[in-house]
């Protein structure tokens, strides 16, 4: 962790409990980043937090410190229940309730109290035996913490500590029923302490705060800079037939260490991961669909550096700490401006510098005018060089053949296509038609193709 990225508050000055503190010291944990620093003082006096910070500053450690801390200094309620947990954390995926739990067992070595996992796709009968031998912490999603809720195989009536992880995304993936349901079986706000940590805080997360937490104290860290300022940005916009050579160019260019390719869809993350391993480079693809035991093998993979490339939805861009994250793709750039801040936080984490790379593809460069807005900046541009542009693996024509019939141009006949490319390419122009096309002569020369093949129409919607 860079030395600039932390504040002279120390946790030895703090007064945590003795056992707590010696977790953080046997981890390296000496001193607090600034959302920690600005919320646990607060949080340890008994104080609700709804805190937000840039991705990767240590959220996910400040809640667990207040955690840990209030349970070892309050203990339990004598007609406790066995199923009855004493803190709750929820978070809105599995990958992310996988990585809290991992970080709490690191932080909460030495102090004694049980961990509990919720989450579904996997192990239901092992999760539900656990559980019912006891545990103190629960970590889970909403949809699994309440199956286990109505089946009574847990009490939440014992609760001390309640923390609501990246919030803001549990309204996105449509939760936010089911957090009202949990929050609504808890002791009353008053008799717990509430944390709530996200990336970003919208007006309905914070109305969300204000229902459910006691008069909760709003921490912001540098809520106007949205993006972190370590991450060199550069946004490249490739032709549709461009765009996966110029991916396959720049990795094998970079050879980076463990690089995040993001896509939109669950077939873009199938097509990115054939073309990637058709070209030599090592990459896999997680997305919703994918088994969980394959989810976390992949994501242990990734950590350990045995794979280099990791391809996923935006279900795999939130939360997930994997330190020296080298560079972050947008080979899809996200509809939503804020998924475009928490994608390229999976790098430049805890102080560290990265890159992210966004192609303003055809399709989805209409998006980049309202990212541009959200961050309050100009993304820097660059012209495609064309000795990125390697000629690719024959698979790569059914991803080219596919990708011209959803645009409306008819698919190639059986003479090849070489895909080549003469003169220059000036690069540098933004989009300037509505739907995300180009206008003819917009960004460069039009695509190429063999003589049976019609021109793409680049005005056409």
């Amino acid at each position: 962790m860079a030395e600039s990225h932390l504040t002279d508050l120390s946790f030895s000055s703090l007064h945590l409990p003795e056992s707590l503190q010696k977790g953080l010291a046997d981890a390296n944990f000496e001193r607090c980043t600034p959302i920690q620093a600005q919320t646990l003082p607060q949080a340890l006096a008994g104080i609700d937090i709804a805190g937000q910070a840039q991705t990767g500053t240590g959220k996910t450690i400040a809640f667990l410190v207040a955690l840990y801390a209030k349970l070892l200094k309050e203990p339990a309620d004598a007609t406790r229940k066995t199923v009855a947990p004493r803190a709750i954390v929820i978070a809105p995926t599995r990958e992310l309730a996988v990585q809290i739990h991992s970080d709490a067992e690191v932080v909460g070595a030495a102090t004694g109290l049980m961990l509990g996992l919720a989450f579904g796709g996997v192990d239901y009968d092992k999760q539900r035996r656990h559980l019912e031998a006891g545990v103190d912490i629960l970590i889970g999603t909403p949809g699994r913490i309440i199956d286990f809720y109505k089946q009574h195989v847990i009490d939440l009536r014992a609760v001390q500590v309640a923390v609501l992880d990246e919030a803001d995304r549990m309204f996105d993936l449509g939760f936010i029923a089911d957090i009202r349901y949990i929050l609504r079986r808890l002791p009353p706000p008053d008799k717990r302490l509430n944390l709530m940590f996200s990336a970003t805080l919208s007006h309905r997360v914070l109305e969300l705060a204000y229902e459910h937490m006691n008069d909760p104290q709003l921490v912001r860290i540098e809520p106007d800079k949205m993006t972190v300022d370590r991450v060199r940005q550069i946004m490249y916009y490739p032709s549709n037939d461009e765009k996966p050579r110029l991916l396959v160019g720049l990795l094998k260019h970079m050879d980076p260490r463990r690089s995040m390719v993001f896509v939109n869809t669950r077939r873009a993350a199938e097509d990115v991961e054939r073309i990637l391993r058709g070209n030599g480079i090592n990459a896999e693809a997680i997305s919703g669909d994918v088994p969980q035991r394959k989810r976390l093998r992949m994501l242990r993979d990734f950590h350990e550096g045995t794979l280099a490339v990791l391809i996923g939805t935006d279900v795999a861009s939130r939360g997930l700490h994997i330190p020296d994250v080298s560079h972050v793709f947008n080979y899809d750039l996200p509809n939503d401006p804020e998924d475009y801040v928490h994608r390229i936080g999976r790098t430049a984490r805890a102080g560290a510098e990265g890159d992210a790379i966004s192609f303003g593809c055809e399709e989805y460069a209409i998006s980049v005018p309202d990212i541009e807005a959200y961050i309050n900046r100009r993304i820097p541009v660059a012209p495609v060089p064309i000795d990125m542009l390697p000629e690719l693996a024959a698979s790569e024509s059914r991803h080219k053949q596919r990708h011209r019939r959803f645009d409306g141009e008819p698919p190639p006949h059986n003479s090849s296509r070489s895909g080549s490319r003469s003169g220059s390419r000036s690069g540098g122009g933004r989009p300037g038609g509505s739907g995300g096309r180009r206008r003819p002569g917009y960004g460069g020369k039009p695509h190429s193709g063999s003589p049976s093949t019609p021109p793409k129409d680049s005005g056409s919607k």
